[in-house]
């Protein structure tokens, strides 16, 4: 059933019908599309366009049918064009007459573009609890690991000494700026487009502050073109979730590398490794790698909204239904890829010894070494080329520099003495860097309070 057939004497061809037809995807929002309504009917009955007795019969009957799909005893079928005509098709078959008004003073464009908005706000809200359960998870670890010591890397070589603690935070950091990117979004986005008509309003006496209320809007959006061709907030959306995908890739990336044979840092639970068809040894991180690899699927969904809206004259236009099935795979891969990193930090064991060994092998503590002979009065260019002649050295002899003897150190300059090695082990080297933000124990310490208060006043639930 079409709810626009009476300007068209030929029936829609099948081939246009099924490519023009949304209810393949919009269905997913059934329940803010019957939400918005219930809230437009309310809202017309209180303006004296419907009666009381009509709002009652179509507000039942909504609440039921969204019941009914909810259940199974309903099912969406694909003669609609989409999720509002058949949402409104059954309401007429049940209500008769009745059902006819739920779309005065109503537009499909302001409806879906209400739908949309309602369905991202509460996305929004899924994605922002499941960034507050992985925070939880990393705050775990952080607390857990203050004294593990490993590398830290740039250019993917070693390069100082940290704790476990210390780089689970830089995440912490990245996933605590992503909730509040989704806070400014759904405050940005909290207006309510309902009662813009299909671009410049409508002649019913239409109260959009009530129905922004009823919907929990700040308002109404106050321009009616823009209300209707507004995807600024799906942009925006997307562009967090593409950010969101690409702080779990890198950390994937990581723990890949972690996980190998070669770096033996941790070790992923069963339950998130596959193995080989033919290799029997093999133990894969697979769910790392599509988190790695499903990152692009996400941002081709946003370079995809992009190229749509490019070049869009005002107001509505047909390319924007392409808003929709792209937003909803990304919004569910993200989700997905989010729960799936959870529980992986949280199962996965940690080989402290393998990264303390690293670090220490790696020559993390050089510049401690360096730093070392100049509160000894050595100028630090001298210092700098001591050390990297002692590190040389280490690597032709395959020793760590905490396994030299002080005859070794003093070989290079006699200005070593016994202290040295308690200068340059990985305790001092970390735990002597204490500034706010650094990798002590002292300054992580101040940090895992502030994270703590953190979690405590942003619980979603």
């Amino acid at each position: 059933m079409k709810l626009w057939g009476g300007r068209f004497t030929k029936e829609t061809d099948q081939l246009v019908h099924n490519f023009n037809a949304s209810i393949g995807f919009d269905q997913k929002f059934f329940r803010q599309d019957i939400d918005g309504s219930i809230a437009h009917v309310t809202m017309l009955a209180a303006q004296g366009i419907l009666t009381n007795e009509e709002r009652d019969t179509i507000v039942t009957e909504l609440k039921r049918i969204r019941s009914e799909i909810e259940s199974g005893a309903l099912n969406i079928t694909s003669e609609y064009e989409d999720i509002h005509s058949f949402v409104e098709s059954k309401l007429i078959e049940r209500t008769g007459e009745t059902g006819k008004k739920l779309h005065t003073g109503r537009s499909r464009n302001d409806q879906v573009a209400l739908d949309m908005k309602l369905y991202v706000r509460d996305e929004i809200r899924e994605c922002d609890a499941l960034l507050y359960d992985l925070l939880k998870v990393l705050y775990r670890i952080m607390q857990d690991h203050l004294d593990t010591y490993m590398p830290g890397f740039t250019h993917l070589q070693k390069a100082q000494p940290l704790t476990l603690a210390h780089h689970a935070g830089a995440y912490f950091e990245m996933f605590k700026r992503d909730r509040s990117r989704l806070a400014d979004i759904y405050k940005r986005m909290n207006t309510c487009p309902l009662g813009a008509g299909a671009l410049a309003g409508t002649t019913y006496p239409l109260d959009r502050e009530m129905t922004a209320r009823l919907l929990g809007f700040d308002g109404p959006t106050l321009n009616s073109m823009d209300s209707v061709s507004d995807r600024d907030y799906i942009i925006e959306f997307l562009s967090a979730l593409s950010t969101i995908m690409m702080h779990l890739s890198r950390f994937s990336e990581e723990l890949i590398i972690w996980n190998t044979n070669e770096y033996q840092f941790i070790e992923l639970d069963d339950a998130y490794s596959t193995g080989s068809s033919i290799m029997p040894q093999k133990k894969n991180p697979d769910i790392a790698e599509l988190i790695r690899g499903k990152t692009g699927r996400v941002y081709g969904a946003l370079m995809s909204i992009l190229t749509t809206m490019k070049a869009l004259p005002l107001a509505y236009n047909k390319d924007m239904q392409e808003d929709k099935e792209l937003t909803f795979d990304a919004i569910d891969t993200t989700k997905g890829c989010i729960r799936l990193f959870t529980g992986m930090i949280d199962t996965m064991k940690v080989n402290r010894a393998a990264m303390n060994a690293s670090a220490r092998h790696g020559f993390t503590n050089a510049t401690d070494a360096a730093d070392y002979l100049v509160k000894h009065g050595v100028p630090f260019r001298d210092a700098h080329g001591i050390i990297g002649q002692l590190v040389l050295y280490g690597i032709e002899h395959h020793k760590a520099l905490d396994d030299f003897t002080l005859e070794e150190f003093k070989a290079a300059s006699p200005v070593f003495e016994e202290d040295i090695y308690d200068a340059i082990s990985m305790e001092t080297c970390v735990n002597t860097r204490n500034t706010i933000g650094a990798p002590g124990r002292e300054a992580m310490e101040k940090v895992l309070h502030i994270c703590r208060e953190y979690l405590e006043t942003s619980d979603p639930s």
